[in-house]
């Protein structure tokens, strides 16, 4: 799974980086080497900037490229109860296109969540005071220091406790897809996000791509040797902190084996 990852970079270079035509940012999110279910995250998505009145009235404008603040830990539209997003930080590839909760967004609700990069814990043979094994983390990301697009859905979903003219009464939310992974990295955890490539992001993002073999033919791990892992400190596991220490090697010798 995907349970913890970075993301330092600022709105105008994601809107840089990603030819976004809309930024929907209002105000910019701190960099965060420590993001975590729940919190607020950048994702890219296209969607039409049409009104709901042009929609009703057959004069929907075409999807553009929009750079939003979602939170991660996605909730279906149908969700009685939005606590339910807590469980869905991940959707298995293998899955995602038949499982209720998944399959519409997948379908017509597609976005990429960009990240420095993620980590993973990797079990040692040190044990703790309770007899579990101690595990070491491991941050992951692009060798060539470039961004990591992760492949992601998104939804929204309507409170209906919340009048109509309550702007918050819609919770844009969303998770992130996984599949096995690939060989260097393999050894510490057997699932890792997918990656999608700069020349698939286009298809990846439209929503009038709907067919599921074709989005699945998207979805490919990392090559090999394109990403790279190294153990970081352990201070990371505890999500109140914070920092771009959390994202720096540890020497070898204090990594337990």
């Amino acid at each position: 799974m995907c349970g913890r990852y970075a993301s330092s970079r600022k709105p105008e270079d994601l809107v840089e980086e990603f030819e976004i035509r809309h930024s929907l940012v209002e105000e910019a999110l701190a960099p965060d080497y420590n993001v975590a279910p729940t919190k607020q995250v950048y994702a890219v998505l296209e969607r039409s900037p049409s009104s709901r009145e042009a929609r009703e009235a057959g004069e929907q404008e075409p999807p553009e490229r929009q750079l939003r603040v979602l939170t991660w830990g996605l909730v279906p539209s149908w969700a009685k109860d939005p606590s339910i997003g807590n469980r869905m930080i991940n959707a298995r590839m293998e899955t995602v296109a038949e499982k209720p909760a998944y399959k519409r967004a997948f379908a017509v609700r597609r976005c990429l969540l960009p990240a420095d990069g993620y980590f993973e814990w990797y079990p040692t043979e040190q044990r703790t005071k309770a007899g579990k094994p101690l595990k070491q983390p491991f941050f992951i990301h692009p060798r060539d220091g470039g961004v990591l697009a992760m492949a992601g859905l998104y939804e929204i979903w309507r409170d209906p406790d919340r009048p109509d003219d309550d702007p918050d009464r819609f919770r844009w939310t969303c998770t992130v897809l996984t599949t096995q992974a690939e060989d260097a990295v393999g050894h510490i955890h057997d699932r890792m996000p997918l990656m999608v490539e700069p020349d698939r992001w286009a298809a990846w993002l439209d929503p009038t791509v709907s067919g599921r073999d074709d989005l699945l033919g998207l979805l490919v791990p990392a090559a090999p040797g394109r990403l790279e892992a190294f153990p970081v400190s352990r201070d990371v596991n505890n999500v109140r902190n914070n920092g771009p220490e959390l994202v720096e090697p540890i020497p070898a010798e204090e990594a337990p084996a």
